[in-house]
């Protein structure tokens, strides 16, 4: 597995960990490094992770406000858990890592929904970054 696919999966992680618990994605962040440094079996976090968790930390209420707004007929809040913390990962990566290729971002979210989630998310991740990916040059000003 390639790092920087090891990275989203880490990173993707953790944002479902603080979605899940209702903590801060910082919090959750400092908990996985402190324990890749004390406990041998917790895998280690990557410096690609934490740029990907600290972006969505500083972008945060941008993003969400994406995803309601471009998510037809779906509420953030409706959104299974999973799709939520994986789109909120590859719309960071779309808007602000501008070392990744579009398609790049679109395919590794789905690859996650593919492995992470239901049958129908890896269309409904591909479909939503898709429009954003179009919209991109809009957003961004």
């Amino acid at each position: 597995m390639a790092a920087r696919n090891k990275a989203r999966k880490r990173a993707f992680q953790i944002l479902f960990e603080a979605d899940q618990r209702g903590a801060d994605v910082r919090t959750v962040l400092a908990d996985w490094l402190r324990l890749a440094r004390t406990d041998t079996r917790q895998p280690p976090v990557s410096e690609y992770a934490m740029t990907c968790v600290e972006g969505y930390a500083e972008n945060a209420a941008r993003i969400d406000e994406l995803l309601s707004t471009y998510a037809v007929d779906w509420t953030l809040d409706r959104m299974p858990d999973v799709d939520r913390s994986i789109l909120r990962l590859g719309v960071y990566e779309l808007l602000w890592s501008e070392d990744v290729p579009d398609a790049v971002v679109i395919d590794e979210a789905v690859q996650l929904a593919k492995e992470f989630s239901t049958d129908e998310s890896p269309g409904f991740i591909n479909g939503l970054l898709g429009r954003l990916k179009d919209l991109k040059p809009t957003l961004l000003r």
